[in-house]
């Protein structure tokens, strides 16, 4: 009895174990040494920016930092938070992300709501106009003389209002919202006296959670890494976001952007740093862990909803 047992749960376990193939083994070695390549290749540089913005500058000039931090130092991150411009840059991306994204949910979920509505007339036509923004745009000139025209130039307003939705997205939400809001539903709310606006917050918000999640993602990251609309609508160094802050102290190699570091650090201080690449190297690293390590800390907690968004809002419909 106890022998025709242990066979029977042989037998199932063997029914249920997967016999792969030779060509499919070795598509699963070729396609896992493949995703460790390019998963060694994208997480590097960030060990590598991690760990010398931790270190001695000396160590990272030399070259010595190759995966550990060397000579372990917090100088670098002392100068970076001492430095006010950064703040204000930091302030301003803070401001420009939060209004700038519920903004943007707001409006795509006002275009994206009648779009996805099957008698809805002219919507096809619209989604066409929309969909041709994509490929075909005003330009660069005429974008900015209409933008002074509005008396929008320096000013907040401009990095937010002329950039209502972005067409990805509301292309995504219809269709999530298509798959996934049956036409009966709106059907029985019309029956019971809804307006639209009711159905927009009472049916269609309360079971968008995935996409509002994605959309959200997208455009606070959009915000968060603004830069050329800064860097052509903004002239008042008060309203610049982090990300032109960073271009001119990494990028341009601003002589302002020194100076004023190097007036908030000690005599001391300034008596060992003999030469500007000392300064550079103290501060590029811990600037780039700065200005990341918000949108780092927040994609963990969307990340199930990102993944769930988009696969529902690509497929389905």
């Amino acid at each position: 009895m106890v022998r025709a047992t242990d066979r029977a749960r042989s037998a199932s376990t063997g029914a249920t174990r997967i016999r792969h193939a030779r060509e499919d083994r070795l598509f699963y070695l070729i396609n896992g040494v493949l995703m460790t390549v390019l998963f060694i290749i994208v997480i590097y540089p960030l060990i590598y920016i991690v760990s010398s913005s931790f270190s001695d500058a000396n160590e990272v000039l030399a070259g010595r930092v190759w995966l550990l931090p060397r000579k372990p130092s917090l100088e670098g991150y002392r100068a970076v938070f001492e430095f006010k411009q950064l703040w204000v840059g930091y302030g301003n991306t803070a401001f420009y992300t939060v209004f700038g994204t519920v903004y943007n949910l707001l409006m795509t979920m006002l275009v994206a709501y009648p779009l996805s509505r099957r008698d809805f007339v002219g919507r096809s036509l619209l989604m066409f106009l929309f969909a041709f923004t994509m490929f075909f745009q005003g330009g660069l000139i005429p974008t900015y003389l209409l933008i002074r025209s509005l008396g929008l130039l320096d000013t907040r307003a401009v990095m937010i209002v002329p950039w209502a939705i972005g067409v990805w997205n509301v292309i995504i939400t219809r269709t999530y919202l298509e798959a996934n809001v049956p036409n009966e539903l709106y059907e029985a709310a019309w029956v019971d006296g809804a307006s639209n606006t009711r159905m927009l917050w009472a049916i269609v918000v309360p079971v968008s959670g995935p996409i509002i999640a994605v959309i959200t993602l997208f455009y606070a990251v959009m915000h968060w890494n603004q830069f050329f609309n800064a860097l052509i609508y903004l002239r008042d160094e008060k309203l610049v976001p982090l990300q032109i802050v960073l271009r001119e102290i990494l990028v341009m190699n601003s002589s302002a952007a020194i100076d004023d570091l190097m007036a908030d650090i000690t005599e001391e201080q300034l008596l060992e740093m003999t030469k500007r690449e000392y300064l550079q190297a103290l501060i590029q690293f811990a600037l780039i862990v700065v200005a990341t390590v918000p949108v780092l800390v927040a994609y963990p907690f969307v990340q199930k909803y990102f993944v769930r968004g988009v696969m529902i809002g690509a497929i389905k419909g």
